[in-house]
């Protein structure tokens, strides 16, 4: 213990950053350094914007960034979930537009009896929020005390909460300086900020849905295969079982982009009307989520049993349970009518005939944004009720005047420019035939 403190108190940022810079590994040590001192606000902010860049252009192997990821989990406070019974298994999303599949996802596999503790973030951009979402039921609230948390994982087997400002806090810190420095498109360093969060959560397995495609952060599947599998990778190092998931965002997800638009699909969906990507997705990763916790022998049992709790109406309840357990008001669940809407629901309608060979999905998201259904900055203040609804998808025949979405608004002044930029994001050509995976790869 001794020279381990000599070690430290010798240690410089500037021999750190040359180590790096000259393309050697950096110790765990060195690591824990850096990542405690500058959290601690003991290291500036231009060596470390120094060692970023350096890790940028030399990278890191996979023990550097299993090290890097468990120096930010142990920045903060880490939620201890060992009073909730049976292995929890958390999902999260690397982000699109149209992903809905928490609200989907967590009635399915708690009605199995899996326990799905989860924390949550609202949305910033292109990106929805789950929290946002959430919030269209009137009355829910993700603020509980931990022993409200983990008693409605007990008794109902699902909870979401809102993420705490103190789990993993070198992330948010590190993050904020790769923004300014351009050192975000690194796999390392991606991997590393994304698990640091799902690993302090508490989950005992993590289920990675990695997004491919122009609405993704990934843009190609070589780039997402890489992400995924450094994220299983630093999952296994830390004892968590990992499973990864690479999906299309070629596209949005479903139907529905915007909050109450959402949560109108994903009820429709548990009632088994939902669009057949987000279930097909939703079946997926469901079924490695209940598999990972021993409920189910293989992902086909697994399947089938998230199947049937769709048409035994075992997810519709639970997920009537889940929102009247928060303070959220389940009237609408019966009756979406009840749901927030919009003043304003105007047609789009196709100006060719043709196949729908590709919808800008990053462009319709920021469309959706501009009517108020997302957040430009974290001040931004949204709109429940207002966001699009697509008619027609990737590969489907339209005829000039046939609807292709509806825009939702309650800003007369905003729809015809959001209708003229939704005809343009959609691109219809005289012949296509879809060949893009809803699944592309499974890493495990």
């Amino acid at each position: 213990m001794f020279l381990d403190f000599l070690k430290t108190i010798t240690m410089r940022m500037y021999d750190l950053i040359l180590k790096k810079r000259n393309g050697n590994e950096l110790t765990k040590e060195e690591i824990n350094y850096f990542v405690e001192n500058y959290t601690n606000g003991e290291i500036p902010d231009y060596q470390v914007s120094a060692l970023l860049m350096a890790i940028f252009f030399q990278k890191m192997n996979g023990r550097e960034t299993a090290d890097l990821t468990m120096a930010m989990v142990n920045s903060g406070d880490i939620l201890d979930l060992s009073e909730i019974e049976g292995i929890k298994v958390d999902k999260h999303s690397t982000g699109g537009v149209g992903d809905t599949t928490t609200l989907v996802l967590g009635p399915m596999v708690a009605a199995l009896g899996v326990p799905v503790a989860k924390m949550s973030g609202r949305g910033l951009g292109h990106t929805g929020g789950t929290i946002d979402k959430l919030e269209s039921f009137k009355g829910f609230s993700v603020e509980m005390p931990r022993d409200k948390f983990i008693g409605n994982v007990n008794n109902i087997k699902i909870a979401v909460g809102g993420q705490t400002g103190e789990l993993a806090p070198a992330d948010k810190k590190l993050y904020a300086l790769r923004d300014v420095t351009a050192t975000v498109d690194n796999v390392s360093l991606i991997a590393s900020s994304i698990m640091s969060k799902k690993i302090a959560a508490g989950a005992d397995c993590i289920v990675l849905d990695v997004k491919v495609g122009e609405g993704a952060f990934m843009k190609t599947p070589e780039a997402a295969q890489e992400l995924a599998a450094e994220m299983v990778s630093i999952g296994t190092n830390v004892g968590r079982k990992t499973v990864a998931i690479i999906s299309d965002m070629d596209q949005p997800l479903g139907l529905a982009i915007g909050n109450a638009l959402e949560v109108e699909e994903a009820i429709d969906t548990l009632k088994g009307n939902g669009p057949k990507d987000l279930f097909e997705l939703c079946l997926t990763l469901g079924s490695y989520m209940v598999t990972l916790a021993g409920a189910a022998k293989n992902v086909e049992e697994a399947r089938e049993k998230l199947q049937e709790t769709i048409t035994s109406g075992a997810a519709i309840n639970k997920l009537k349970e889940f929102v009247k357990a928060q303070g959220g008001d389940t009237a609408c669940i019966d009756d979406t009518a009840l749901l927030p809407k919009a003043k304003y629901v105007v047609p789009v309608m196709a100006d060719t005939d043709g196949v729908i060979e590709k919808i800008h999905a990053e462009s319709i998201g920021l469309i959706a944004m501009e009517l108020g259904a997302g957040r430009a900055t974290k001040e931004s203040i949204i709109d429940l009720a207002v966001g699009i609804v697509l008619n027609k998808k990737r590969g489907e025949k339209v005829s000039k005047g046939d609807v292709i979405a509806y825009i939702h608004s309650n800003d007369e002044s905003n729809i015809e420019k959001a209708k003229q930029d939704i005809l343009s994001n959609y691109v219809i050509s005289p012949n296509y035939v879809d060949n893009i995976p809803l699944i592309h790869h499974i890493v495990d």
